[in-house]
């Protein structure tokens, strides 16, 4: 395990500072290597991260990007939900990778039953034009079953009696909905439900511990933590655009509830900012742009969601948006990623502000009238030709004049320091400064 260096944070936290699709694994990856625990706090299979290493692309969706090292230890905290199938499926792709996967999944954490699935389809066609977009992961039904306290958690699934006790409530609740609210039809039996998930319980059995006490154990000790944030601040169910957002917390100040431990001084909050913006989903983009420049900027970047492939909006940089991430999020630092998918764009627009009956709004209007009328305010920035090649070996000096110039344009209007910035999928394409 390589050792942290002194001028390097023992507890970091890296989150997303828009619609998700940032980049954080590849940041996440840039640090997992020098971590003791790398640990994700809230959201299931629905998020996915991407990792190059080596020539080697990794798809993730539940397991923390760490894994891909070895050494760290994985862990999947209480405020995840966690897709049993998913995650032995993830588990399983790992070890064809050639890593053993060193991995905890919180004894806590909820269940992802496959009522939950069917229930989320049913809930999007009834939500019509306010739907979010869903993933059809069952994400949303079984956060509100926690809530109800209809849950299932992984504890459970080793214990068949609860099991069975708290499945027949869960189950008589969900098909109710779906087939007498929704008028859906549910067409799997509890006892087949049952079945399937007591072998689940059986092969996730060794994995299954008490995390809360194992981190809290690692914070006393001194150990490298990195939280592993999935998604983006504008999905937050709280501060996000309600209700085109995920059904979890991103932001990082969940990490305490997501772990179960109280961590009273997080060092570094990074968040990660894509120097334009994409979406997979529905909801208002104020941003958004169409046609042939949209397409070249999609193809360029890779735009199509790690999780369902869907090709993802995409747009101008949206400074409104970043300076709600860093003010909720308490960010220390950005990190500022795919500069290079911007190479040739003699000008840049960026979104200051919102232009809202005639008045200028700086700040994420909780309206969903206001938001659905913002009109972009841009100032536009000359653009650059290329990024020099193998900049990384150079240095942050060697950047052209424009580009250094978006970056310091962008830390004043968000009043934050853009420290890490990423010009390339691969680990050592990034420079620190």
């Amino acid at each position: 395990m390589a050792q942290m260096s002194s001028d390097q944070s023992k507890i970091t936290a890296i989150v997303g500072a828009q619609w998700g699709d940032e980049g954080k694994g590849k940041v996440t990856d840039f640090f997992a290597g020098e971590s003791d625990y790398v640990v994700r706090f809230h959201g299931g299979n629905n998020a996915g991260h991407t990792i190059i290493v080596e020539g080697n692309t990794f798809k993730l969706h539940l397991i923390p990007s760490g894994i891909v090292y070895g050494e760290p230890m994985s862990i999947i905290g209480n405020g995840v939900v966690v897709d049993p199938k998913a995650l032995l499926d993830e588990i399983a792709y790992v070890r064809e990778k050639g890593i053993e996967p060193k991995l905890m999944v919180s004894d806590r954490a909820h269940v992802i039953m496959p009522y939950h699935i069917a229930l989320d389809g049913a809930l999007s066609s009834h939500q019509g034009n306010l739907a979010a977009g869903s993933t059809n992961r069952g994400i949303a039904p079984v956060y509100a079953d926690k809530m109800f306290r209809n849950g299932i958690r992984t504890i459970d699934l080793l214990e068949p009696d609860v099991l069975h006790e708290k499945l027949e409530k869960g189950y008589k609740f969900a098909k109710g909905l779906i087939e007498k609210s929704l008028e859906q039809s549910l067409d799997i039996t509890i006892e087949e439900i049952f079945e399937t998930y007591i072998e689940y319980g059986k092969s996730l059995a060794p994995y299954i511990k008490d995390t809360s006490v194992v981190l809290y154990n690692a914070y006393k000790n001194g150990k490298s933590i990195l939280f592993e944030g999935a998604q983006g601040i504008s999905l937050d169910v709280d501060h996000g655009v309600y209700p085109y957002t995920t059904s979890s917390n991103t932001a990082a100040g969940h990490i305490s509830t997501g772990t179960g431990v109280s961590f009273l001084k997080i060092d570094r909050i990074i968040g990660v900012v894509k120097a334009y913006i994409s979406r997979v989903g529905e909801s208002p983009l104020p941003s958004e742009i169409h046609g042939q420049e949209a397409e070249s900027l999609r193809e360029k970047g890779g735009e199509y969601g790690t999780t369902t492939g869907r090709p993802r909006r995409v747009g101008w940089l949206d400074l409104v948006q970043v300076r709600q991430a860093v003010r909720v999020n308490g960010l220390t630092e950005i990190a500022l990623t795919k500069l290079d998918i911007l190479d040739g764009f003699k000008e840049l627009p960026v979104c200051i502000a919102y232009n809202i009956n005639g008045n200028h709004i700086k700040e994420m209007p909780a309206s969903l009238t206001q938001y659905r009328t913002a009109v972009p305010v841009y100032k536009t920035l000359p653009g650059w030709d290329s990024i020099p090649e193998n900049i990384w070996d150079k240095g942050y000096d060697d950047f052209p004049q424009t580009l250094k110039d978006y970056i310091s344009f962008i830390e004043k209007e968000v009043n934050c320091p853009v420290k890490i910035v990423s010009v390339g999928p691969q680990r050592h394409e990034t420079i620190i400064r």
